[in-house]
């Protein structure tokens, strides 16, 4: 059967404004940028693990009608698309401290939790980001 998740997707309002975010604020990497014609597809990853990807997905055709855009546009400001990425780090408070710093702005600072310290934010189209460091 299956091996391996390989993609996941988010909804962005703006690709060139997601690459800023995703990749200038949080440091993830450009895995492909192509035109597709239809579409662009545009996807980041962890560095040095391309392998597991997020395509950054601007709603509208061929997948979505423009009306179907539209709302989904509409969602996704109000963070009710359900978008949603969890990412693991070595250190939750030094990562906070060094995104804040680039003007990250987040929902909720590093927290003790059963399985770690975790916090979590907003990318700039209304997704939910959590990072978290796992108990050793």
């Amino acid at each position: 059967m299956f091996t391996a998740i390989t993609h996941s997707q988010i909804y962005v309002l703006d690709q060139d404004d997601a690459l800023d975010f995703y990749v200038g604020k949080l440091g993830l990497e450009v895995n492909t940028d192509a035109d597709l014609g239809i579409m662009r597809w545009l996807t980041v990853s962890v560095p040095g693990h391309p392998d597991r990807q997020v395509l950054l997905e601007r709603p509208g055709p061929p997948r979505l009608s423009e009306e179907t855009a539209e709302q989904v546009r509409e969602l996704l400001t109000k963070g009710a698309t359900g978008g949603f990425l969890i990412f693991s780090t070595d250190d939750c408070r030094k990562t906070y401290e060094t995104l804040r710093a680039k003007g990250v702005e987040f929902t909720e600072e590093p927290t003790e939790r059963p399985y770690g310290i975790d916090c979590a934010l907003r990318d700039p189209f209304g997704n939910s980001i959590r990072f978290t460091q796992p108990k050793a």
